[in-house]
């Protein structure tokens, strides 16, 4: 029986307008980090495309019982409203929030669209094997990607590969000025850290599906695919909880190399926060 088409990842494969939405983003944003007096409207061009990718995924991860992403695609709208509201005011906060995203962007462009997401995705996929087969676990690869044990079929994906939190975390780090040895301090405890810690994510979660470790409750689970319900633990739930606690040890650990983002994340949080209490308010 096929295993879903992907898992461990924020994106399924990009494909048509999901293309053009984020190449857009990617566009805007660097647009943005140019001088001009357009800045504040790049930015909020460059948020727009990434809602819009949000929520052209929200029916590929309801065909998953994968509910995070389509809730963070409904609160995106709020969140993108905020950040144009104080974009055109020229607020500070969502500048460097902005510049973030943009670092991001450009990190991430070149294994989007170019010959080296699969280069790395060949590489995270050899690697993956290997784990497997280190832990005990026989496995072949059927295809440059695809990776089958026991019936059921894994494909590897760039979502797969933990590029995409890296350049999220990289670009949070760029999001306030930084010193050389920040700059390589910062890069040190993300890069190493998310991509080792991925690789033992996909055999984790290969092993347990392939395994058939948590065959409960169907009726939430499962998606008629025989099986899947491990998959849907393993993936949906254990794994995405132990990849925010690791996000948030990441981004303490920043804050402690990089002070101003710590005041940064602060004054960002405020902004947001006391929107949303004037929105409670008015409801009152």
């Amino acid at each position: 029986m096929p295993a879903p088409e992907s898992f461990f990842g924020t994106a399924t494969i990009i494909l048509g307008m999901q293309e053009y939405l984020v190449a857009a983003s990617c566009v805007f944003f660097i647009a943005f980090l140019f001088p001009s007096r357009y800045r504040g409207w790049f930015a909020i061009l460059g948020w727009t495309g990434l809602v819009l990718f949000l929520f052209s995924e929200v029916p590929y991860y309801l065909s998953l019982n994968n509910y995070l992403y389509p809730t963070l695609a409904v609160l995106s709208l709020p969140f993108l409203y905020i950040t144009a509201k104080y974009l055109i005011a020229g607020d500070k906060r969502v500048f460097q929030l902005s510049r973030a995203a943009a670092v991001a962007s450009i990190i991430y462009a070149p294994f989007a669209f170019t010959p080296l997401g699969d280069w790395l995705i060949t590489v995270v996929v050899g690697q993956t094997l290997w784990l497997v087969h280190t832990l005990g676990y026989d496995a072949v690869l059927t295809a440059w990607n695809m990776i089958i044990r026991n019936n059921f079929r894994v494909e590897i994906i760039l979502a797969c590969t933990g590029i995409q939190a890296i350049a999220i975390m990289l670009g949070v780090a760029a999001a306030v000025p930084t010193t050389t040895r920040q700059k390589v301090l910062a890069f040190l405890l993300v890069v190493p850290t998310i991509y080792i810690l991925n690789l033992f994510r996909n055999t984790a979660v290969i092993i347990a599906y392939t395994e058939q470790w948590f065959p409960y409750l169907p009726g939430i689970a499962g998606n008629g695919e025989y099986g899947y319900e491990s998959f849907f633990w393993a993936h949906n739930v254990v794994a995405e909880l132990l990849a925010l606690v690791l996000l948030v040890a990441i981004a303490y650990g920043l804050f402690r190399i990089i002070p101003d983002l710590a005041e940064f994340a602060a004054g960002t949080y405020r902004l947001y926060e006391g929107e949303v209490r004037k929105v409670f308010r008015r409801d009152r």
